[in-house]
């Protein structure tokens, strides 16, 4: 955990992208527990980071143990990726920590759920408010259209059978996998 503490900020902030992903994906009590103590993660009080770390590793443990070759639960693990790595893809890598783009990939997810009635727009906030306490943009690179993304997320290694997979929420700790987003829902999110 000391070396946490040698981290540059944006780096350490985009590491608690990962940590957050944890709640939302796989455990409601730790999400909002997250929430609650967000500044002092960013402060990196080290007693809270130590109960996130652990929590993170005991969830992620447990995800990969149940689907070792990846062709079912692990996938949730991917939550934010697709369209974080579009960002990423778009700004020419560097421009944006990856953690930085899956935070922000996450907000897009957790809106287009939100949009389809699936999860509570409150929990949507909550993210919102989780990055800006720890320091991570929660909405994607401005001037990027819906179809920007399409094209950068058509690339990705998640593309099966030609589609797509998102993974969106139907609720805190209630992931699922669709190829159903359209490039309305994601002009939808980025005019949010």
């Amino acid at each position: 955990l000391d070396t946490l503490l040698t981290l540059p900020e944006r780096e350490y902030a985009a590491g608690l992208a990962e940590v957050v992903k944890y709640g939302l994906i796989s455990d409601g009590e730790f999400f909002d527990w997250l929430v609650l103590h967000g500044g002092s993660l960013k402060n990196r009080e080290m007693e809270k980071v130590a109960i996130a770390v652990k929590r993170s590793c005991e969830i992620k443990a447990a995800i990969v143990a149940s689907d070792e070759r990846e062709a079912g639960v692990r996938a949730y693990l991917n939550f934010g990726h697709t369209f974080g790595h579009a960002i990423e893809r778009m700004q020419g890598y560097g421009d944006w920590l990856h953690g930085e783009a899956v935070a922000a990939g996450m907000v897009m997810a957790a809106r287009i759920s939100a949009q389809r009635g699936d999860l509570a727009p409150e929990i949507v906030q909550q993210l919102i408010e989780f990055n800006q306490a720890v320091g991570l943009p929660s909405d994607p690179p401005v001037g990027q259209t819906a179809t920007d993304f399409i094209e950068a997320m058509s690339s990705d290694k998640k593309v099966s059978a030609g589609k797509i997979r998102y993974i969106l929420l139907r609720g805190l700790g209630a992931p699922w996998i669709t190829d159903g987003v359209t490039v309305e829902d994601i002009a939808r999110v980025i005019a949010a």
